[in-house]
């Protein structure tokens, strides 16, 4: 057993006897009350968040997760077909487990998956993927020196805000946690 103050921000610990991640976590020191850690967790079976607070005599178990690369392969029903780059062994993941990001992944993609014995538990894209758009209104010609967005279909079939100069068949850069766009790409 480890002390509450020994976790951080992506900790898998046992919380109420289901395996959670820490999202964020917060060590509070009001006025002249004792203090405390306010941490807020991520069920990773429902994907549920959890609130709490700790006191920081408690303690908690800390669950050792392995993270390995993955290359996603293609989607079968409601799983999520991945392959070990060294082994070449596939797994199944559910698309719940990768979350709203299931439609960012390309075939071929790297990505890192965290395995609780043979359970996956979190899927992580890489930061940013270079995707070309398959569909989008025409844009204004002139019209770049407003912040304006449209939105764009890109080749994983997930729809993105982009700006109006961007056209069917461009390829840009996307940040995979905001689902942002970032740029176009030569």
């Amino acid at each position: 057993m480890a002390q509450i103050s020994d976790i951080s921000r992506g900790t898998f610990i046992r919380y109420n006897n289901e395996l959670v991640q820490v999202v964020e976590y917060e060590h509070r020191t009001p006025g002249n009350l004792r203090a405390f850690y306010q941490v807020k967790m991520r069920n990773v079976r429902t994907g549920k968040l959890v609130e709490n607070r700790f006191r920081p005599s408690e303690e908690c178990e800390i669950v050792r997760v392995e993270t390995r690369d993955y290359q996603y392969l293609y989607r079968d029903g409601e799983n999520l077909v991945f392959m070990d780059n060294e082994t070449y062994d596939q797994i199944y993941v559910p698309e719940a487990t990768v979350g709203d990001n299931a439609d960012l992944l390309k075939e071929s993609m790297v990505v890192k998956i965290s395995m609780d014995a043979d359970t996956p538990v979190s899927v992580e894209l890489p930061t940013s993927i270079e995707v070309e758009v398959t569909y989008t209104e025409p844009g204004i010609q002139g019209d770049t020196a407003t912040k304006t967005l449209k939105p764009a279909t890109i080749e994983t079939g997930a729809i993105v805000s982009v700006p109006l100069f961007v056209n069917i068949g461009d390829k840009i850069k996307v940040d995979t946690r905001t689902r942002e766009y970032m740029s176009r790409v030569k």
